[in-house]
């Protein structure tokens, strides 16, 4: 919702592989796909992917492995700090930025995936309305090439709420869809879950 991010003081609690439950690293592969569903023969890496809101780089060094180079990217440098410190793997770069504001020219990613951060950046004026225009997700669709896929997983506001952010700062997968289809993006697939959603859209 675009107003706060996480406190940098519980960044040790990113770091708990309980995370897993909510999202496998597979499941996070599969929704951005880093070798674009080419033959076996013909997979490569993609060249370049963006965490959106890496903190801790918890998943980042899960992507890390599939591509050639993916930005971590966190508005909160505290965050980066914590993750030299902890170690990244050399295809890690840092970038220090909001979603709505990022470095990057027209076109520039292969691909870019965000992992329980949606709710952080998304517009809260975009909920419940027909054609939402929102800064972030305009962003995201002017520095990803045509044909990218972004993947998203987030606690949905239709969740217990037992975990993760309290329900009123949440979105759920029909506000996220709405938003995504209204600023550039196809989506080709989403599921909404006991405690999340995720989704796989591509750049038009």
């Amino acid at each position: 919702m675009g107003f706060h991010t996480y406190d940098v003081d519980r960044a040790d609690g990113l770091e708990d592989d309980s995370r897993f439950r909510y999202l496998s690293t597979d499941e996070l592969l599969a929704l951005f796909d880093p070798r674009d569903g080419r033959a076996d023969d013909e997979r490569e890496p993609l060249g370049a992917v963006a965490d959106l809101g890496s903190g801790t780089g918890f998943y980042t060094d899960e992507v890390a492995p599939y591509v050639d180079r993916v930005y971590a990217v966190d508005a909160q440098s505290e965050m980066h700090d914590y993750y030299r410190e902890k170690g990244a793997p050399d295809a890690v770069e840092f970038v220090t930025a909001g979603i709505a504001d990022l470095p990057f020219a027209d076109g520039d990613l292969d691909g870019a995936f965000s992992t329980m951060t949606y709710h952080e950046f998304a517009d809260v004026a975009a909920r419940g309305e027909d054609a939402p225009e929102d800064a972030a997700l305009a962003e995201l669709a002017r520095v990803l090439r045509p044909g990218a896929r972004l993947g998203i997983a987030d606690w949905t506001r239709n969740g217990e709420g037992r975990e993760g952010p309290p329900r009123e700062e949440r979105f759920a997968l029909a506000d996220a869809v709405g938003a995504l289809e209204a600023n550039g993006f196809a989506v080709e697939y989403a599921d909404e879950r006991r405690e999340t959603f995720v989704v796989r859209a591509r750049r038009s």
